[in-house]
């Protein structure tokens, strides 16, 4: 290859790095957008929470503090996190659910782009902020399981996901905070 193919390529990068640093400034507005759409798709998908629901509802306890780190690499790993989660959560047995389908596609398709989003911004390198991050790891990751083992132990019932939902509604409006701080 000559001199200048190499400069060609140089050239391609350095814009691809540019284009994709651009668009990971804007991560934060991105974020919030997502955010606000997937509340209302929330609200969409199902209807008022059903009072004959509210003998089952039940305390997860969002681990809070992953959302507090120094870094904001963290916050933002953190969020993947969540949101990696959260598409796991509504990807499988939503037959009892009754909800809007069309809705539940256009949440989960939100949360897809914007996992894939922080996936390409959030910086994986193992730095300092490396064992912090595991540990809430495993914070969020016992939490999500206990969401996941109230909806088997509950069969996937209605009741079951529309606390679910609401709980998704809490983390989402969580996150929501942090991203108007970073």
């Amino acid at each position: 290859m000559n001199a200048f193919g190499l400069i060609q390529i140089g050239l391609i990068l350095s814009c691809t790095t540019t284009i994709s640093g651009l668009q990971c400034n804007h991560l934060p507005l991105q974020q919030r957008k997502m955010i606000k759409n997937s509340l209302q798709l929330l609200d969409k998908m199902g209807k008022k929470f059903p009072p004959q629901c509210l003998r089952e509802k039940m305390s997860f306890r969002f681990p809070k503090r992953v959302l507090k780190p120094r870094q904001k690499e963290a916050v933002k790993a953190a969020i993947e996190e969540i949101f990696q989660h959260i598409f796991y959560i509504f990807s499988k047995n939503l037959t009892l659910a009754a909800w809007d389908g069309s809705a539940l596609e256009q949440f989960q398709n939100g949360l897809y782009h914007q996992i894939e989003q922080l996936e390409a911004c959030v910086i994986k390198k193992q730095t300092h902020y490396f064992w912090s991050k595991e540990i809430n790891r495993l914070k969020l990751k016992k939490y999500f399981q206990k969401i996941d083992c109230f909806l088997k132990d509950r069969q996937h019932n209605m009741c079951s996901w529309e606390i679910s939902r609401a709980e998704m509604r809490r983390c989402l409006q969580l996150i929501e905070k942090v991203i108007r701080k970073l």
